[in-house]
């Protein structure tokens, strides 16, 4: 039917933009209690009691509950290479290690209640010192976890080599940061929890805000001690994920043994403020890096160090350096890497995935160096980036880490950009505005990424089901949350089986109706979700034809499908045809159902690339920065949907611009959040954004069958250091050669006013 390519309407947005969706925070059971979680005020120390004496006695309260009510364990990290001495449990029992950590649960009648009891339970705490920074952190004086000895959690690399820069005429080094950050989704954390009796079993139905319903499936059974049958997770709509909602929070396996032990449903939606301080955060590095190359411009050897906040119970978020080591090169042809990482505990919130999870900080280090280099030997950035990067006739193409890159032309996305932009045109302005006193400073900044999708090689589920009528159900183990997986994956379905796009109907989320599946996360869904979905309707038109030939009594091998109109005939003999109710029948009448169901396992990662351009400008006066261009050259190979792949790179962009001129979450001294809710925090607006100029690129994968890479996680990872290295652009005449983000004014005021003589 012609569908791959289209840019077909979102049928998803009805209900979403009508208000008709369900989410969690939508649904309450009958008879439900509603839990409220008592946090720690402290950002560290020994928790003495938890007073509630004045709640159990508000009106509605049927309990109030703490780790010792619930028998919670302490639990290790869940992931290998982490220190296992540094344990957890769900709601904190001697010792609380972050403002906002949970250490009751509240449960009512009503959600006024739970909220009115909740402020009469009393957390008594004796204070500790806070351990907030690297430097607190390595000291060691105050420990974290005191069993562990330590407070590094995680390492990699080895002792650096004195001979790594041996040959190098032009060696540089930076120190800088990528600050921590929050994934803001518009719709906090929910979850309801029911238990029933079913067939002799004791079984938890919970409805979760998750990317990944079936290891929310799991973790919940590991959380309660059943077996993974006796859960079933149900995913309703999802406002945004990021990468934070990876899974089951402490407050989502709480819930359910609440209502376990109450004998009753619950139900929990978190406030924004609970979000901002339990949601887990994103980034929080600090670069130590060396490029060492010769005057002519090639790169001959690099060295990074990362030093990773683990916040205060290390996960996903301490070991996601392991990226910086995968992508160290990015997109250029370094013969000599070197890498090593470090991960540290502190009083603070627990750090896991943001979009693009490792990727964008290996970007960061790789892309700010380049522009560094090109500032030492005094050659244009661009000019050093075209001379190294990996030419498209050497794919596929193994880097000095080990990755094998499958396909790329990064020369070809960078020509595109300049195309766009009339650059010399630019530059004069540039030169104009520098020797006119009081004008704003214009920036021109590039960044070239190459990524790493579906870095975990995960397979996925997909299934495909023809129903009486002709009309087709789609199943899988991805789970949208505002990607486009309906429209895209009945996209799929429709051009292999020739079923009006109108007449698929794609589902996922309920982990009883879907047998397995991976989720969705690191820009994994189209290129193994989508695939298995494409597998599967080419298994079922294989099937269909075994059918029709019985039916026609021709030979399977004669037999074809119109994928225009829909319908099976014998090659050569094209009056006589079959239409997919009339094989569904068929097969019901043998006995049988018309489907077939698929797990697309892929043989490796692809390696989405592209070329970003920003151009902003500064007011010398105020330090205010505004962008006034962003253009942004995204190759994910094949497009199944341009319009949808325009969504994802969009937002991509916006939350990397973000990143660069206004998010970051910020504790004091004493460990005490400074950014706790959006009216100090930079949550990014319209109003903020330039105009986002896409240019499209496909260059196919060999990988999978349609030949599509990741795309979810790109934009975020090309824009935000084209935007610093325009910021460093603006300010190169002043002698400027490095400015951490955020770009806030008081920021970049300060570092005009130490430039200007």
């Amino acid at each position: 039917m012609g569908l791959l390519g289209s840019r077909v309407r979102r049928s998803e947005d009805h209900d979403l933009l009508l208000g008709a969706a369900d989410y969690v925070g939508d649904l309450a059971p009958d008879g439900a209690l509603h839990a409220v979680f008592v946090r720690s005020p402290e950002p560290h120390g020994h928790l003495a009691a938890v007073r509630a004496d004045e709640a159990l006695v508000m009106p509605g309260v049927a309990a109030v509950l703490t780790g010792g009510d619930l028998d919670l364990p302490a639990e290790p990290p869940s992931l290998p290479g982490l220190e296992t001495a540094m344990t957890r449990t769900a709601l904190a029992w001697d010792r609380v290690r972050y403002v906002g950590e949970p250490v009751a649960v509240v449960l009512a009648e009503t959600p006024a209640q739970a909220v009115d009891a909740a402020e009469l339970v009393h957390a008594e705490v004796d204070p500790l010192p806070a351990v907030v920074g690297f430097d607190a952190s390595k000291a060691g004086e105050t420990l974290v976890h005191p069993e562990a000895g330590t407070n590094r959690c995680w390492t990699m690399g080895r002792d650096p080599d004195p001979d790594l820069f041996d040959g190098c005429e032009v060696v540089v080094s930076l120190t800088f940061a990528n600050p921590r950050l929050n994934g803001a989704p518009i719709e906090p954390r929910a979850a309801v929890a029911r238990w029933e009796e079913a067939d002799g079993r004791h079984r938890l139905t919970q409805w979760s805000c998750t990317q990944f319903p079936h290891r929310a499936r799991d973790s919940l059974a590991a959380g309660c001690g059943v077996e993974p049958g006796d859960v079933r997770v149900i995913t309703p709509e999802v406002g945004g994920g990021f990468g934070a909602k990876n899974g089951a929070y402490p407050e989502d396996i709480v819930v359910a043994l609440a209502a376990r032990r109450l004998g009753r449903p619950v139900c929990w939606t978190e406030t924004r403020s609970e979000s901002m301080l339990n949601l887990a955060h994103g980034r929080g590095l600090e670069f130590t890096a060396t490029l060492g190359g010769d005057r002519a411009a090639n790169l001959m050897a690099y060295r990074l160090h990362m030093d990773q906040d683990a916040g205060a119970y290390p996960g996903i978020g301490a070991i996601l350096p392991l990226f910086g080591r995968t992508m160290a090169v990015g997109n250029y042809a370094i013969p000599r890497v070197e890498f090593s990482a470090d991960a540290w505990v502190t009083t603070t919130t627990p750090m896991g995935a943001y979009r693009g999870a490792g990727r964008p900080e290996a970007t960061h280090a790789i892309e700010r160096m380049v522009d560094r280099y090109a500032a030492e030997v005094g050659l244009d950035p661009l000019e050093v980036r075209r001379r190294n990067f990996i030419p498209p006739d050497a794919f596929p193409f193994t880097t000095a880490t080990g990755q094998e890159y499958d396909s790329g032309d990064y020369g070809g996305a960078l020509d595109r950009v300049l195309e766009r932009l009339d650059l010399d045109d630019l530059r004069a302005e540039q030169e104009r505005r520098r020797s006119t006193a009081g004008a704003p400073l214009l920036g021109i900044g590039f960044a070239a990424y190459v990524e790493v999708a579906n870095p975990i090689r995960a397979s996925e589920f997909g299934s495909v089901a023809i129903r009486p009528d002709g009309s087709a159900l789609v199943l899988t183990g991805s789970s949208a949350h505002g990607q486009g997986h309906h429209t895209t994956f009945a996209q799929i379905a429709a051009d292999a089986l020739g079923i009006p796009f109108d007449r698929i109907e794609v589902r996922h989320g309920d982990t009883d109706e879907v047998p397995r599946g991976g989720g969705t996360g690191g820009s994994r869904s189209l290129q193994a979700g989508g695939v298995a979905v494409h597998q599967a309707s080419e298994a079922v038109v294989e099937e269909a034809k075994r059918i029709v030939a019985g039916m026609l009594e021709a030979n399977p091998a004669d037999v074809v499908l119109d994928v225009e109109a829909g319908e099976f005939s014998v090659a050569g003999s094209p009056s006589v045809r079959v239409a997919w109710p009339e094989v569904a029948a068929q097969a019901a009448e043998d006995g049988g159902t018309l489907g077939a169901e698929e797990d697309f396992q892929p043989p490796d990662a692809t390696y989405p690339f592209g070329v970003h351009a920003s151009i902003l400008e500064v007011d010398p006066e105020t330090g205010r920065v505004t962008l006034l261009r962003h253009v942004a050259c995204d190759d994910a190979g094949v497009l199944v949907n341009p319009t949808i792949v325009d969504g994802q790179v969009h937002g991509g962009v916006v939350g990397g611009i973000a990143q660069a001129l206004m998010e970051e979450f910020r504790y004091d001294a004493d460990g005490v959040p400074v950014t706790g809710n959006f009216l100090d925090y930079g949550i990014v607006s319209a109003a903020e954004m330039p105009p986002i100029e896409r240019i499209e690129m496909e260059t196919p994968t060999p990988r999978n069958p349609l030949g599509v890479k990741g795309v979810g996680e790109s934009g975020t990872i090309g824009s935000m250091p084209a935007v610093q290295n325009a910021l460093v652009d603006a300010l190169a005449h002043l002698g400027v050669r490095h400015v951490d983000i955020p770009f806030s004014p008081q920021r970049i005021w300060r570092t005009i006013r130490a430039a200007t003589p």
